[in-house]
């Protein structure tokens, strides 16, 4: 089953093309990582998910429902926490929960002062008067305290401390465990490299790639010391060698192929001074796919 799907979205504003025909499946049960600089159209996305705005073309669905027709039905299985987290300053947390409760109705509020006890949050003060970290984790609580299906967080790390970024993760994985659905945008590339399954990148209202975890950690950091000064465009059309630069006699590069393979199509030309190699993080292979795209 699929928990989102879109279908050649389109979104102008006035000339402007937001998004530029973006195909998206996110799969119930998993973590979805939404990634992509400012301005890449991963807000304008969730926006038209949830109905805030109208897509120009393509279609939309979440839970199976349609993001237009079906907004209402759509909103009461999700839970969403936005990037721009707006409360009434002079409620207190307790109250705003209290009030999202009601407005919502089947909460546990037991469950909501565990959620509150496992990120150490301040719910006795005016939201008003809370920090940046404290406001996001009273959004945090709402969109998690109905347990719902489907839950879209969009950068829902600001502000928090590392020790409540934990928790959070820990809380994100015991959701996907429970056979629900996680789709989070964020800026913080080893966030998602912690808890998601798989990853879709977006630049320019355009999707670059959508790839598993797991294959995304099979690229290597490549160091090469050779005996004169190379070429990179002998190393540029090798297959799997991406975010190729090179310092001297020096070769530093990003692989996903078998390191036999990359060591004969370079043996003709150059004789191997120095190797290593390690694995590369989601943030190295992130900006290589931006690097490949410019």
């Amino acid at each position: 089953m699929t928990a989102i799907q879109t279908t050649g979205l389109v979104k102008r504003f006035g000339k402007f093309e937001a998004l530029r025909g973006i195909d998206i499946e996110v799969r119930t049960g998993e973590v979805f990582g939404f990634l992509g600089p400012n301005g890449a159209g991963k807000s304008t996305t969730i926006r038209i998910l949830l109905d805030e705005i109208r897509a120009s073309e393509g279609s939309a669905s979440v839970l199976g429902l349609d993001s237009r027709g079906d907004a209402v039905e759509v909103h009461r299985r999700i839970g969403y926490l936005p990037s721009d987290l707006a409360l009434y300053p002079k409620m207190s947390g307790h109250d705003t929960l209290r009030f999202f409760a009601r407005l919502r109705g089947e909460v546990d509020q037991g469950f909501v002062a565990q959620l509150a006890e496992r990120f150490a949050a301040d719910l006795d003060k005016p939201t008003g008067e809370l920090s940046t970290g404290n406001r996001q984790k009273v959004g945090l609580i709402a969109a998690f305290m109905h347990k719902p299906e489907l839950l879209i967080m969009d950068e829902p790390n600001a502000g928090l401390d590392p020790l409540v970024q934990h928790e959070f993760q820990q809380l994100i994985r015991e959701t996907v465990d429970e056979g629900r659905t996680v789709f989070l945008s964020s800026h913080t590339l080893s966030e998602v490299q912690r808890v998601a399954d798989r990853v879709g990148i977006i630049r320019g209202g355009e999707m670059v790639a959508v790839e598993n975890i797991d294959d995304l950690r099979a690229v290597r950091r490549v160091d090469l010391q050779l005996d004169r000064e190379p070429n990179p465009e002998d190393f540029t059309g090798v297959d799997g060698a991406r975010d190729v630069r090179v310092v001297d006699n020096r070769v530093h590069l990003a692989f996903d192929g078998d390191m036999g393979i990359l060591l004969d199509a370079i043996a003709p030309h150059y004789q191997v001074v120095d190797l290593s190699a390690s694995d590369a993080d989601l943030e190295e292979v992130f900006l290589a796919f931006y690097q490949d795209q410019r």
